[in-house]
Parts: structure tokens; sequence; C-alpha cells
């Protein structure tokens, strides 16, 4: 199956979940089935409870709260769901083509997400009038929060990037909340440090809501989130390709700035006059 065709079959899969209420063990056997899209439909329920770390009576509750009777109806679901056509034309290509087309099409379906901006905008509101603003990224998404955080600098008076694992770690967040914080930023992408979900496990516990930007609407993430904004991660290469991720940074910045648009219009144009008497760029 190409990456075309398993990225039709992980959207159909997703819209299995939509509406539904589920546990965070649910949540897992959820994150199973679409991590193992084209091979899951063809497993016993003992051995998508395994394959998840979960019990198999776990796996039947799981069919029956998506409305089935049963795992067998489930996975004939899934047959249904995984052995359809790719959406659209399959184009011809090499790995890297096709690899390039997945983040093409992981885009596309960002943008659609976005077409209702409410989301978005009430995660800006919340890390705009969290003071300070602690973003959180490990591991292979300590780049994006580094990223986020050096633009969002320009606009907020007070970002903290939290990129190093450790015993400290858990003491910078209590920092940040015991000097005002409200919010936290969390990048959880594949392949989900443990760290990472303990940390947020305690920045819940302080008080702070969580904003996550994350692969999917079921990574483990979304159980400590507030608010999840999806962006798929491509997955074509020897190693995970961010692109989706990365553009719903900066479109989460935007957002940002949004909400406090007078403080941003200000702290840009201090930046710009600051860079100009210290001759910072070259033009």
């Amino acid at each position: 199956m190409n990456d075309r065709a398993v990225s039709g079959s992980t959207e159909r899969l997703l819209g299995l979940f939509e509406g539904v209420r589920l546990t965070p063990t649910q949540r897992r056997i959820a994150h199973c089935l679409v991590q193992h899209s084209p091979t899951v439909a063809y497993l016993s329920a003992a051995e998508v409870a395994e394959l998840a770390g979960v019990s198999q009576p776990s796996v039947t509750r799981f069919a029956t709260a998506l409305g089935h009777d049963g795992y067998p109806a489930l996975r004939r679901r899934l047959r249904e769901l995984t052995a359809g056509a790719p959406d659209g034309p399959t184009e011809v290509g090499n790995e890297l083509q096709q690899a390039v087309r997945t983040e093409m099409d992981n885009l596309g379906r960002l943008a659609g997400q976005l077409a209702d901006r409410s989301r978005i905008a009430e995660a800006g509101s919340l890390l705009a009038a969290s003071r300070p603003l602690p973003v959180l990224g490990l591991r292979a998404a300590a780049p994006l929060a580094a990223y986020f955080a050096y633009f969002a600098a320009k606009v907020h008076p007070d970002v903290r990037v939290l990129d190093t694992a450790g015993s400290l770690l858990t003491d910078r967040v209590e920092q940040a909340a015991g000097a005002g914080a409200g919010a936290l930023l969390a990048f959880v992408l594949p392949r989900y440090p443990r760290e990472t979900l303990d940390v947020l496990r305690e920045a819940r516990e302080a008080g702070l809501r969580i904003v996550a930007i994350t692969d999917s609407p079921v990574s483990p993430a979304t159980e400590h989130a507030d608010l999840v904004l999806p962006a798929a991660v491509g997955t074509g290469l020897v190693f995970d390709l961010h692109t989706a991720p990365m553009t719903m940074a900066m479109v989460l910045l935007q957002a940002l700035c949004d909400a406090a648009p007078v403080d941003t219009q200000r702290r840009l144009e201090a930046f710009e006059v600051s860079a100009a008497r210290r001759q910072v760029f070259v033009s």
C-alpha cells in the first residue's frame, strides 16, 4: 500500500472516533489502530490487546463504545475502511517524492481543520494571557519548541523553553506556575517520551492548562491536554517529517499575536528599533 493509501485509510479510521468520548485505555487502543492501520484489521482481539498493552476485555468494551456489537463487528468495519482506494489518483514517483506528497496531504488536512478558527483562537488567547509562558518539547520535539519560543519571545514578555529532561524539569514547571503562569504549550510527537507525559501530569496538578500540538487526536497527549491541536507527522522516510506540526506551531503563534494586537505591535516595533541600533541584521 502506498503512502497515499495509508493516508486515506488513516483519515477514515480517525472518523470512527470523532465525537466519541474515550477513556484513556480506549485512547490507547484507538492510537494503536491508527498507528498500525494497514494490518490491524486482520488481527484478533487478543492480538490488538497485546499490541496496545491492554486487556482483551478492554478491546471488546472499546468496540462497544464505538457502537458495535463486539470486536468481530468492529474488525469488519476496519477492513472496509482500510481496504478503500486512496483518495484521488495515485501519482507515480519514488519513495522520496511520495514522502513529500504525503506532507502535502498532511498540510491540506491541516488547512481543512483551520476552517473553524475557534479552537486555535482559544489556544492563542490562553497562551497570550499566561505570564510566564512555558513551552515544552523533549527529544524530537525540542527543535519545534525552540523555534516557536524564538519568535514568541518577540511578542510575549516571558517565554520559557523546557527542552531538557531530568529531575529539574518538574521544578521549572512548578516555578513557572509559582510565577503566575496559567498555561503551558507542549509539543508531543512520536515516539512520545514518557517524561513528557509525566511532566504534563505534573503541570495539570500545578494548575496549568495544557495546549498540546501532537500528531493525532488519539495520541497519548490527549489524556492530559485541555486543548489538542492535531497535525500529522510524516512517516515515509527513516526519520519522521514534522512539516504539519511546524506549520501548526506558526499558526498558533499568529493566534497568540491576534489575541493581543496592541501589545504585539508595540513589542515588534521596539524590537526593530533595538535591532537597528545594534545592527543585528545585515539587511
